[in-house]
């Protein structure tokens, strides 16, 4: 739309010419609203945040990348490069914050409203490569003796850094190198998930139809289903793997004859009101009568 502008401009009837330039006649400036308090000397930008910080009104996070309509001021210079200061209103509360430009380090300071997140490291303890300062550039430019030694230690990180870099490059060049292949292989990955995933989703489907729900069920834990038994007062383990917890448990004894516990062998001990209806039981039959 903007390379249009200058060629699709209207001119009403009554315009004169030796006023000016359109925007002169109709009295109104070329950024329309954006230069509303230019008279001030503020500008109305689109800024972009340069990182990430913590709103100190609401104390909530805003990323890099967030847009504002910023109002940008020239506030001094350094050297010949125009020092900027911004200011915007939290799209989240009522405060606004300022930053301003740095030209002599390369960077944006807060001045009031924001706290930067200090995520920022040294790139040289990670191993990553940097390019050189001002200076050693300009040691490198003019001290002979100092770029041969400079030279030989890049050799030697270099040398270090071989095998490491020839392992990676292999590795990647292992993994990656049949597209066609890795991509077959992701793929079945991703049906055999996607089976078990409509398996469940049907399942969860029947048992919703048939309790009548309409909820979002979570994935079961064999904790759970243990504990669901013991509320339905059912037994955990069924009779065969009681048995086979019971031989188990036999064969794991020592050489050593030991008489064990009905605990010990999983039995559970009848209750006392069992226990007397057998003794009375027992005691009718040894009666003649």
């Amino acid at each position: 739309m903007g390379e249009r502008k200058g060629t699709n401009k209207y001119y009403p009837p009554d315009y004169d010419p030796k006023a000016g330039g359109l925007n002169k006649f109709l009295g109104t400036h070329a950024l329309r609203e954006r230069a509303r308090k230019l008279h001030m000397g503020i500008l109305i930008i689109r800024f972009e945040m340069p990182y990430n910080i913590w709103c100190e009104g609401c104390k909530n996070h805003i990323g890099m990348g967030v847009r504002y309509n910023a109002e940008k001021t020239k506030i001094g210079m350094y050297y010949s490069t125009p020092i900027y200061q911004f200011r915007m209103k939290c799209h989240l509360c009522d405060n606004h914050f300022e930053i301003k430009t740095d030209p002599g380090n390369l960077d944006y300071v807060i001045v009031s409203g924001a706290r930067r997140q200090e995520n920022r490291w040294d790139p040289t303890q990670n191993g990553q490569v940097v390019p050189e300062d001002k200076e050693t550039s300009k040691r490198l430019f003019d001290d002979a003796m100092f770029k041969l030694e400079h030279g030989t230690s890049d050799e030697g990180s270099a040398k270090k850094l071989n095998p490491t870099l020839g392992r990676l490059i292999n590795r990647n060049h292992t993994a990656w190198k049949d597209d066609f292949a890795a991509n077959s292989a992701l793929r079945a990955q991703f049906r055999v998930k996607k089976k078990e995933f409509k398996a469940k989703e049907k399942i969860d489907k029947a048992l919703l139809k048939k309790t009548g729900l309409d909820i979002a069920l979570v994935p079961e834990h064999d904790e759970d289903i243990k504990l669901a038994s013991l509320l339905k007062m059912k037994p955990t383990r069924s009779a065969v793997e009681n048995q086979k917890l019971v031989r188990k448990k036999i064969s794991l004894l020592p050489s050593t004859p030991k008489t064990l516990s009905a605990s010990e062998l999983g039995i559970t001990r009848p209750s006392s009101a069992v226990s007397s209806l057998v003794a009375d039981y027992d005691s009718s039959e040894d009666d003649p009568t």
